[in-house]
C-alpha cells in the first residue's frame, strides 16, 4: 500500500511512519521541512514539499498541525494553528479533487473539538464546544475540511486526539523533569479530566482505520480509561517514584499562559466508543501500564 503522510516527522508521524514500513508499506512524507524530516525519518520514507511531487496514493495519513502547547496564543499564532490545519486540510483535499484520490483519508483532531465538559462522559455523537470556545471552533474548522472528502468518494475518518503519551515527545516529556527533581505538582483543582492515549495505541488505532472498511466518521483517539489530572500526578509521580507536592494554582498558570492554560486546566472525560465497539485492541488501556511501559523500557 502506498501510504501519504502530512505531518509525518512529528512525535506521531515518526512511529507512524515506522510502523507502515514495518508491516511493508510504501510511505511518502508531505512536510515543510524536508532536510528535517530527513533526519528524523528512516531512509525508506520518500520526503516531499510539494503535493504535486506525491504521485497515487492508497491512503492518506493528515497529522499535520502547529502545537497549540508551545507557547501563548497570539494573533499571529492563531493564524498559524488554522493555516497548519484548517488549510492544510483544504490542500490535501483539493489535490484529491484534481485526480488523486485514495481509498481512505485519516485525519487528525483533538478532543478539544467537546470544549470544556467538566464530568460529562463523552462518545463521538457528543455536542461540539460552544462557538466561543478557539479550540472547539478550530477543530470543528478542521473537521468539516477533511470531510469534504466524503463528497469524492473517499472513506474519511476523523480521530479526535487527546494528550498522547510517550518517551521521546509530546506533553509527558515536558512533564518529566520537573517531575524527576520533585518539583511536580497538581495544576489548578486537580479534579479536571485527562483523556489520554500511549502512541502506540494512537499509531495502532490509524493503522486499524485504514484497513477496516466499515470504519468512516469521527473516532475518539483516547484510552478507555481517563483519568482525573490529580489520578494522573499520582500514578507519574509513583512510577518515577518522586514526590508531587509543588502546587500550580490555576490563576497563576492563566497569568502565565494566557488562553493556552485551558488545555491544562480544562479538560473532557472522552471515550473511545467506536473504537470500542468495532473491535479495536487497546494494549494500553489503563494509564499505570502505559507509564510504566513508557518510562521503564528502553523499548517503549
Amino acid at each position: 500500500m502506498n501510504v501519504l503522510v502530512g505531518g509525518g516527522s512529528g512525535f506521531i508521524g515518526t512511529a507512524l511512519c515506522h510502523a507502515l514500513l514495518a508491516r511493508g508499506d510504501a510511505v511518502t512524507v508531505l512536510t515543510r521541512d524536508v532536510a528535517r524530516a530527513r533526519e528524523r525519518l528512516p531512509a525508506a520514507v520518500r520526503c516531499i514539499d510539494d503535493l504535486a511531487q506525491a504521485g497515487p496514493a492508497d491512503a492518506v495519513v493528515n497529522l499535520a498541525g502547529e502545537n497549540l502547547g508551545d507557547g501563548r496564543w497570539t494573533a499571529a499564532r492563531r493564524r498559524r494553528f488554522v493555516d497548519s490545519r484548517v488549510q492544510a486540510t483544504r490542500r490535501l483535499v483539493d489535490w484529491m479533487q484534481a485526480g488523486e484520490r485514495p481509498k481512505v483519508l485519516v485525519s487528525g483532531s483533538a478532543v478539544g473539538w467537546y470544549g470544556a465538559r467538566g464530568d460529562d462522559e463523552l462518545g463521538e455523537n457528543a455536542a461540539p464546544g460552544e462557538p466561543k470556545d478557539f479550540g472547539a471552533r478550530l477543530c470543528r474548522a478542521w473537521e468539516a475540511e477533511a470531510l469534504q472528502a466524503e463528497a469524492l468518494g473517499v472513506r474519511t475518518c476523523v480521530l479526535r486526539t487527546g494528550i498522547v503519551l510517550g518517551r521521546d515527545g509530546g506533553s509527558l516529556q515536558q512533564m518529566l523533569l520537573p517531575f524527576r527533581l520533585g518539583l511536580g505538582g497538581v495544576m489548578g483543582s486537580g479534579e479536571q479530566w485527562m483523556s489520554w492515549i500511549h502512541r502506540d495505541d494512537l499509531v495502532g488505532l490509524i493503522l486499524w482505520l485504514i484497513d477496516t472498511p466499515q470504519a468512516q466518521g469521527a473516532y475518539n483517539g483516547t484510552a478507555p480509561t481517563p483519568v482525573r489530572h490529580r489520578e494522573f500526578v499520582r500514578t507519574l509521580a509513583r512510577t518515577l517514584r518522586r514526590p508531587a507536592v509543588v502546587p500550580l494554582p490555576a490563576p497563576a498558570l492563566r497569568l502565565l499562559l494566557g488562553e493556552m492554560a485551558g488545555l491544562v486546566l480544562d479538560g473532557q472525560r472522552v471515550m473511545p466508543r467506536r473504537a470500542l465497539r468495532g473491535g479495536y485492541p487497546f494494549r494500553y488501556p489503563d494509564l499505570s501500564s502505559a507509564l510504566a511501559a513508557i518510562l521503564c523500557k528502553k523499548t517503549a
